[in-house]
């Protein structure tokens, strides 16, 4: 479920730009009146050797964007369009954020340093551009519980305040200011590909497509580039899409525009943890209709895939996209098993026998209200407290769950409280933080997590 992170050494390689100038457009970064470095991720810092540098040289390349050695001389705000809660938009783009550069990892996998909160593009349209330190502190958090949780995953990469006081209608105002770098394996959305069929530009969608097949996925392109690229996108987004539900995750907004080719999740703003198995569960107090809550997430993805297959046809005739659309239900339904199976600690007995499990732990979580990381860390460590999980479903899902080889009980389970990331914990970290300046809980939380994802990855 995760990658492992180890070192490697810095390889710049800015692939991007093999895409010509129309990809994105060349910004410059906000001046500052400060630079005070909050948070820097030197675990994943080490995997595109970067954690060597010293907090000055940090702040230089990651609060002023001085440019790194042989990256982008000038950072991109990249271009695209999307369907926001189901409407074409065509004005949007990055509008306040960037590319800043692009590194490979121990893996040798292209990824992208990119930007939140760095000033105004040409698509700020009336926004200022900037970030509140509350939101970069909700995204290291989002970002570490996901990883932890298995869920691919941009990674909060550093956080630096920045000294200016922001306006914000949903938070009390002014309110103080960050700009955060994060690390994704790409930026490029399936909105970049709406936005290139927008302007019926064949050819750049040909070099798009095989810029994601070589330079993302790793492959040669095919006869049929376009084809070939949704087989190897459908599976990756149902895979995002049951490790959100499996992690009890509401992302809030998922426009095409926040969905990554690459399935991985990234571009935090009012994401919730869901507190109980509650289908109906949102994130966004604007998100009324219910279209992004919890239980609708897997639609919303297909729908999203659906809008890169209409986008492909402007290079690709329709059945063999078809094809590869119709195979994502089954692959997520496959996903959300593995990952709920993963997750209890236990070994597969069969796909029947498997997917019963799961809708009995759905039900036993429903009719018991049992938050949800409570519900898997009792039952990984195989002592549910007495009283807590009574009732006819919780008796069934024990039935069903009892032949189940479990894996040994470590004693992370034992020893350990169940680590949930609900929003009444969210407050209370920014509290200490925003009243006096004190950021031990959120170190404290971050440890926890990682704790957390070592013993589900090791076990």
């Amino acid at each position: 479920m995760n990658v492992n992170p180890s070192p490697a050494p810095y390889r710049a390689d800015p692939k991007i730009t093999s895409l010509g100038d129309k990809i994105g457009d060349p910004v410059h970064p906000a001046q500052f009146p400060k630079a005070i470095l909050r948070y820097r991720n030197d675990r994943w810092a080490a995997t595109v050797g970067l954690d060597g540098l010293s907090d000055a040289a940090w702040i230089a390349h990651f609060g002023r964007f001085e440019p790194l050695p042989d990256n982008l001389p000038q950072p991109l705000a990249l271009r695209y369009h999307g369907h926001q809660f189901r409407v074409y938009n065509p004005d949007i783009g990055d509008g306040r954020g960037f590319l800043f550069a692009q590194v490979r990892d121990h893996e040798g996998r292209l990824l992208d340093l990119g930007t939140k909160g760095s000033g105004t593009t040409p698509y700020s349209r009336d926004g200022d551009g900037r970030l509140t330190l509350k939101g970069a502190v909700r995204e290291i958090l989002a970002t570490e519980m996901l990883e932890a949780l298995g869920v691919e995953t941009s990674k909060t990469f550093s956080v630096i305040e920045t000294g200016e006081a922001l306006w914000r209608n949903d938070e009390p105002s002014p309110t103080r200011s960050a700009v955060l770098v994060r690390l994704n394996h790409s930026h490029i959305r399936i909105g970049t590909f709406q936005r290139i069929a927008f302007e019926d530009d064949a050819a750049r969608m040909e070099a798009l497509v095989e810029y994601v097949l070589r330079n993302l996925y790793g492959v040669e392109p095919d006869g049929n580039p376009a084809a070939q690229l949704l087989r190897l996108a459908v599976p990756r987004i149902a895979e995002q899409a049951a490790g959100f539900m499996v992690a009890g995750f509401v992302h809030g907004v998922l426009n095409s525009d926040n969905i990554n080719i690459t399935g991985e999740s990234f571009d935090y703003g009012p994401w919730r943890f869901n507190p109980t198995w509650n289908a109906g569960f949102t994130a966004a107090y604007f998100d009324q209709s219910g279209l992004y809550a919890f239980g609708r997430q897997p639609e919303a993805m297909h729908w999203n895939l659906a809008q890169l297959a209409i986008s492909l046809r402007l290079i690709c005739e329709a059945p063999p996209l078809v094809e590869a659309l119709e195979g994502y239900p089954a692959l997520f339904q496959s996903a959300l098993i593995r990952r709920f199976l993963w997750r209890l600690g236990v070994d597969s007995r069969g796909t029947e026998e498997d997917r019963a499990l799961v809708e009995a732990a759905e039900r036993a979580m429903i009719d018991a209200e049992i938050p949800i990381a409570d519900f898997f860390h009792h039952h990984r460590n195989g002592l549910p407290p007495a009283g807590r999980y009574s009732g006819e479903k919780h008796a069934a899902f024990a039935d069903l769950v009892a032949p189940y080889a479990r894996r040994p009980i470590a004693a992370y389970w034992t020893r350990h409280e169940p680590c949930s990331m609900l929003i009444d914990e969210v407050e209370a970290i920014w509290s200490s933080i925003a009243e006096t300046d004190d950021w031990a809980p959120l170190h404290a939380r971050i440890a926890a997590i990682r704790a957390l994802g070592r013993a589900l990855r090791d076990d």
